[in-house]
């Protein structure tokens, strides 16, 4: 499925469907190159699950968490750009962070990716003519729930 997201608006309508049909346990992949929208497409998730003011790019930090009542449900928003080999995310305890949480992962081939998970939203975002495209593709669990 391809979605058009032509302007900020589009972009922060698809992220609240996404946040809409979000669970725990789910993980929304979200990847392409730099400057083709993924923080900005995850911080529209987090917005559209309550969260209120800035969020930060966990460029520097991995990893972010949100829990309620901040947001409807916990979330972990990582960014593995700065990982170099998918074993350092043991080291971070990612495990540990994704109980009972969603998680939103930018970069995740960085990660060993989480396409081959029936929980996986993979999100690959692109540049084009008219602003950005996201080719979506669904894990099995998202099927009767695509946003």
């Amino acid at each position: 499925m391809i979605v058009a997201l032509a302007d900020l608006d589009a972009t922060a309508a698809f992220g609240a469907r996404i946040a809409e049909a979000l669970r725990a346990g789910d993980v929304v992949a979200l990847s392409g190159g730099l400057g083709a929208g993924k923080t900005t497409l995850a911080r529209a998730i987090i917005a559209a699950l309550g969260h209120q003011g800035e969020v930060p790019s966990p460029s520097f930090a991995i990893i972010e968490t949100y829990d309620p009542p901040a947001l409807r449900l916990p979330l972990v928003h990582a960014d593995f750009y700065r990982v170099e080999d998918p074993a350092e995310l043991e080291e971070l305890g990612l495990d540990h962070y994704r109980e009972g949480a969603a998680l939103l992962a930018e970069w995740p081939e960085h990660a060993g990716g989480f396409a081959h998970e029936p929980a996986c939203l993979s999100i690959r975002l692109e540049t084009a003519d008219t602003g950005r495209l996201a080719i979506v593709e669904p894990g099995q669990d998202w099927l009767g729930r695509l946003p």
